[in-house]
């Protein structure tokens, strides 16, 4: 039997991750896991984020399981002490003689584009600068839909060959991204440093549903699908629509073009768990809530129809008992899952 597709074993560690909305964490201890690290999130009393190792170095309770006494996380079961540093600065049972190795570790966070960020490497290398960038975030003639979640019982890198796949959609979302050319029209892929580029180019063909009453130049037009996943495991998927004729791979975009960009941050947390969190930044119609509010419940039952396909892959691909194959499709998630074996195996390396 064929071994697991690369990059399944292992994740990249020296990358920051979403561990949540920024309104998940308040004044309580909240636990959460991300890359099989247990992890317990807070906020002291300036209402900065504090994220420490969930497991008290005395017998491992859960740090999640004590309480919150002003800026200090309080361990459930002799009281030791700690503050936002993963520094212990009391030890109840023993005042005169605190122990030596009593520290847990502190996960540097960062709070970016209504999301909480997590560095999950080494310390030293966290930079809050390498978090992605969202032009227009807050440009008022761009709009932009609340930000989603949810959870999906799959590998992270299943999400990621399904967003570095422009033709599922023909089969998966027919009521709402589906369209002419997007089964068969042949795919460009474009290898970057940190990911992989996925697009292709539909010429003067009908939108698909869930974009048509928003397009301003009629319901025939050229199309383009840009799939696009950066390391460690964030994908931006671009809809660009133009009227017919203006579109096409070797001509500059059009003023006239309609851009929806979907930004999604995959974090994985086990092998065959993963969180999904996103948010649609679009160049039009910058203040029509309604229109932010279809957009996010289309793509959210899109997400869905997603999960229900990628969560029996999961367990097909676990359960199976012969090989499987790679389709032509398939070239931009297999380079990018070769591009974070290499990256997992190189921080093994530098470890």
């Amino acid at each position: 039997m064929r071994p697991d597709l690369a990059g399944a074993t292992g994740y990249i560690r020296n990358s920051w991750y979403v561990a949540g909305l920024s309104e998940d964490f308040g004044r309580s201890l909240t636990p959460v896991t991300l890359l099989e690290d247990e992890i317990v999130i807070t906020r002291d009393t300036r209402g900065a984020l504090i994220a420490l190792e969930d497991a008290c170095p005395h017998r491992k309770l859960p740090l999640s399981r004590g309480t919150l006494e002003g800026d200090h996380v309080v361990c459930g079961y002799h009281g030791l002490t700690f503050d936002g540093t993963g520094e212990c600065v009391i030890a109840p049972t023993q005042l005169d003689n605190p122990p030596r190795r009593a520290g847990v570790h502190a996960y540097p966070t960062e709070e970016r584009w209504g999301f909480v960020w997590l560095w999950m490497g080494d310390v030293a290398l966290a930079d809050p600068a390498t978090i992605i960038d969202i032009p227009h975030f807050n440009d008022p003639t761009w709009g932009l839909t609340p930000r989603g979640s949810m959870e999906m019982a799959c590998h992270y890198l299943y999400i990621v060959d399904n967003l570095l796949d422009p033709s599922h959609v023909a089969w998966v979302h027919l009521s709402s991204f589906a369209g002419a050319g997007t089964d068969d029209r042949p795919l460009h892929i474009e290898e970057l440093e940190n990911g992989v580029i996925v697009s292709r180019w539909i010429a003067d063909e009908p939108a698909p549903p869930y974009y048509t009453d928003m397009l301003p130049f009629g319901s025939t037009v050229d199309r383009k699908q840009h799939y696009e996943c950066r390391l460690p495991s964030t994908a931006i998927n671009m809809s660009v629509y133009t009227p017919a004729g203006e579109g096409g791979r070797d001509k500059p975009l059009s003023p006239n073009a309609f851009v929806n960009i979907n930004y999604t941050f995959i974090t994985p947390v086990d092998a065959t768990t993963t969180r999904y969190y996103w948010v649609q930044h679009r160049n039009m119609h910058g203040q029509d809530q309604a229109i932010s509010e279809r957009m996010f419940k289309g793509a959210k039952m899109a997400f869905q129809e997603d999960k229900d396909v990628l969560e029996h892959v999961q367990k097909g691909m676990a359960k199976r008992k012969g090989g499987y194959l790679n389709l032509g499709l398939d070239a931009g998630a297999v380079r990018f899952r070769n591009q974070v074996a290499k990256a997992i195996a190189r921080e093994a390396k530098e470890h």
